[in-house]
């Protein structure tokens, strides 16, 4: 099988290839006079293809289109995208608005599609392929199991991270507990007060991905008040957009830990043994 990365995905893809004992397949990027992407997969093999590539951005998008493209001639193809932009545009709000996750996920035609902790499942029902969703979670888990801490907690800022922190508990023997967040715009949250028991404790904030950090950043001050000790923020997609790590070590972050679905200096953990897994079960 060639593992072929996709510009947003090079390390993590290469990671996933030495795991299954195999050189990544080079590709060439590069951008016309007119901004217009040009892609070319420098493999004349037909083999079975994975394609691993993220769409943070919707050139990271168009890549992933041409590298499929590419791969038509190939007995089969599969695609991972650990972090699928568009995924937080799963409904319609206002009339005249588009799904836009739907729109997005209806182009990618493949023989499988995974992704990484998709930020709703029933976007894996648009594609054109069968698809699946890994969870990371457990990576997590083990990465706070490793890090010495003080009688630790895991939270939850909201009730749409609870899979999440209940999962990393589960086979580490840490305890989990949930805030109540309530969103007032993009960038506008209230974390309500809840009595649990942080003092002197060190806590791990864990959601599955940080965007612009608001929720993250409101919830540190928060338990701070409430005399926790260290405060760990960590999370599957480390999106951080904009001056969301600025935010957060004011508030009072002690670290940023992050997987590597999106490559960002926090991301010190990897998803390449859970991709590589499931790809030798196929």
């Amino acid at each position: 099988m060639k593992i072929i990365a996709g510009p947003a995905s090079q390390l993590l893809a290469s990671k996933v290839a030495q795991q299954l004992n195999t050189p990544p397949t080079i590709c060439d990027y590069k951008r016309f006079p007119d901004g217009e992407l040009y892609t070319r997969i420098r493999d004349d093999s037909i083999d079975d293809v994975t394609i691993i590539q993220s769409t943070p951005t919707d050139g990271d998008y168009i890549a992933l289109l041409q590298l499929i493209d590419a791969c038509e001639e190939a007995p089969t193809i599969n695609v991972v995208i650990p972090y699928m932009g568009y995924a937080r545009q799963d409904k319609v709000f206002n009339q005249g608005e588009p799904v836009s996750a739907r729109a997005i996920a209806r182009t990618i035609n493949a023989d499988r599609v995974f992704t990484v902790n998709i930020h709703e499942k029933s976007i894996l029902e648009h594609f054109n392929a069968d698809s699946f969703d890994l969870d990371a979670s457990h990576l997590i888990g083990n990465h706070i199991r490793s890090m010495n801490l003080t009688d630790p907690l895991i939270i939850s800022p909201d009730a749409g991270a609870l899979e999440i922190a209940k999962s990393a508990s589960a086979d580490i023997g840490i305890p989990y507990e949930q805030l109540e967040k309530t969103r007032h715009s993009g960038e506008s949250v209230t974390i309500a007060e809840k009595e649990i028991d942080v003092s002197g404790r060190d806590l791990i904030l864990l959601d599955d991905m940080i965007a612009t950090g608001g929720t993250m950043a409101e919830s540190i001050r928060m338990l701070k008040e409430q005399g926790a000790a260290d405060i760990y923020v960590a999370c599957i997609h480390p999106v951080l957009a904009r001056n969301a790590v600025v935010r957060l070590y004011n508030a009072g972050v002690k670290e940023i830990i992050s997987t590597d679905t999106l490559e960002k200096p926090q991301s010190s953990i990897s998803v390449a043994p859970l991709i590589a897994d499931t790809l030798k079960s196929l």
